[in-house]
């Protein structure tokens, strides 16, 4: 009996060990579509419009949370803050080319910051009052993920600052 526990127990964790590897590679991969997300890609332009369920099935909750219900993620806490790669961001969400690397910028505020999107429909400008203050959010262009603000303090040769939350990027050389 206790080898056949001893067993069980080995081909459990060798079976497990296996799934942990194999979701790791998964993660670490970008192709121009996900397998999880029907909507994902890198070159569709189409605009994307989904259910909050559809939306909670292919997002991971913290980006569930800052995409569709306009939530932040807190300062300093985001891998592309320090990022020095050269390449391209996408929305997380959908795929919609966002930013070059060549436009990101050490601002000090605790999240990724940019000073122009990659072409100017990658974007949509709503005005935000929320928190008694007024900004301008700035949502995704094919979906309408949240994505950030946008701040007149940034540096030439626009003098903007995208400040984006990076849970909502991805990022591919």
């Amino acid at each position: 009996m206790k080898k056949i526990i001893v067993h069980t127990l080995i081909l459990l964790t060798v079976f497990s060990s296996c799934q942990a590897q194999n979701t790791t590679t998964k993660k670490n991969t970008m192709d121009s579509t996900k397998n999880n997300n029907p909507v994902y890609s890198t070159t569709d332009s189409s605009k994307v419009v989904l259910k909050d369920d559809e939306w909670k099935k292919v997002l991971t909750p913290e980006q569930y949370y800052i995409a569709r219900q306009k939530g932040t993620e807190r300062p300093y806490t985001s891998k592309f803050e320090n990022f020095k790669e050269k390449g391209t961001f996408y929305c997380a969400a959908c795929g919609n080319p966002l930013f070059k690397s060549d436009a990101k910028f050490e601002s000090g505020c605790g999240w990724p910051s940019f000073y122009e999107p990659i072409i100017k429909s990658a974007i949509i400008y709503t005005p935000d009052h929320s928190h008694g203050m007024d900004r301008t959010e700035v949502q995704c262009g094919r979906c309408k993920a949240h994505l950030g603000h946008v701040f007149d303090d940034g540096p030439p040769p626009t003098g903007l600052r995208y400040c984006i939350n990076g849970v909502i990027l991805d990022f591919q050389k």
